[in-house]
């Protein structure tokens, strides 16, 4: 940092032209992110002041969480649960996982595991790290879905929690919820469920999917608004049916105008807050329809204009993510990148990974469709 500043004009020319240096969305498709709805933005400016870390101080910012959270919950299946806006799927993962963590340390456990699929986020490495148990993986069924009968093998007296996610990161999967809930509650075991980008879909989809608290054995949800929620980054949510948990989470900060935070992190936007609550609101149920709907037309688009070029979908898709086959996926995906795109490959079975989320229109797929049969 210079002894003395530059001006205004000067830092604002230097920012433009570093801005200028980012991807715009527009031939995106690696991306669970997309361009936030205009009405979130004007939302999350307005309240780019208030901390929620010291909640006290801005009433009105947290009026709007606790009506968000019960908004979020209803669309999940329990208008009463309890939890927080976090800043995204990782901070919610590893809060859920912290919550039954410390409440077997309390009860005297001292060794630790969860067990989550193959497929599970990368967030849940973090939380091996961080909370020192051990994350055990269960293998996958032939539709990349968690296989209940190995997450059974793998449960013993140290399990604290089973993970299932609805809309996997890689291939946009819905985990077995409903049998693994059979397993937790026989077993009396905390089920997580990670629906980071599915929580914004799920629900909207033409199938019906049982993956939330309507289901009595679901003990906790990540969902992502900063997805297919199409609010401002960062905006993550982590629910909990039972609201001790959220004692289990909490420490005393009596220097604040709360006696206690449970959140991860201490400073606390109410920006992107606003901005979830702004959207959702303003679109309500019927237009995150509508917009679930575009997207999975989009992606049957794609599917098809694939398949016209005998290239085929590792799976159908089940959500708005497509997984390509090829025998050489790297070449293809340097090629795609050669002409603009961005796209993404997965581990196993290894594809070409394509996330079509509101930003993708029906020409980004015939642009797209065009560019991947001259580079096939």
């Amino acid at each position: 940092m210079e002894e003395r500043g530059i001006s205004k004009q000067e830092l604002e020319s230097f920012l433009k032209e570093q801005k200028q240096r980012d991807l715009t969305y527009r031939k995106v498709l690696s991306s669970m992110c997309t361009y936030p709805r205009e009405i979130a933005v004007y939302a999350h400016n307005l309240f780019l002041d208030s901390n929620l870390g010291d909640s006290g101080l801005f009433p009105g910012t947290k009026e709007i969480e606790d009506e968000l959270i019960r908004m979020i919950g209803a669309l999940l299946g329990n208008e009463n649960a309890h939890g927080y806006i976090s800043t995204g799927g990782t901070e919610s993962n590893i809060q859920a996982i912290r919550a039954i963590r410390n409440r077997k340390r309390k009860e005297g456990l001292q060794q630790m595991n969860i067990i989550v699929p193959k497929t599970a986020h990368f967030s849940f490495d973090k939380i091996e790290d961080l909370l020192s148990l051990e994350v055990k993986k269960a293998g996958l069924d032939d539709e990349l879905r968690v296989d209940v009968n190995l997450v059974e093998e793998l449960i013993d007296d140290n399990t604290i929690s089973i993970v299932g996610i609805a809309g996997t990161t890689e291939f946009g999967q819905i985990d077995p919820i409903k049998e693994l809930a059979d397993i937790a509650h026989n077993s009396d075991i905390f089920l997580h469920v990670d629906a980071a980008f599915g929580g914004f879909v799920i629900p909207f989809l033409d199938a019906e999917y049982q993956f939330d608290f309507s289901l009595d054995a679901v003990s906790s949800i990540s969902v992502d608004p900063h997805k297919m929620g199409m609010s401002t980054i960062p905006a993550g949510c982590i629910l909990f049916r039972d609201e001790s948990y959220l004692a289990d989470l909490a420490v005393n900060t009596p220097y604040l105008t709360t006696n206690e935070q449970c959140s991860l992190i201490g400073t606390r936007s109410g920006a992107p807050v606003a901005a979830t609550y702004a959207v959702l609101k303003y679109l309500g149920r019927n237009g995150l329809r509508a917009i679930v709907d575009e997207c999975m037309l989009l992606t049957r688009m794609l599917v098809r204009g694939a398949k016209a070029m005998d290239i085929y979908p590792v799976i159908e898709p089940v959500t708005n993510v497509v997984t390509l086959r090829f025998p050489d996926v790297d070449r293809v995906a340097k090629a795609l990148e050669a002409r603009g795109w961005r796209v993404s490959t997965t581990r196993a079975p290894k594809a070409l990974r394509l996330v079509i989320m509101p930003h993708v229109t029906e020409d980004t797929i015939e642009l797209f469709l065009n560019d991947l049969a001259c580079v096939t």
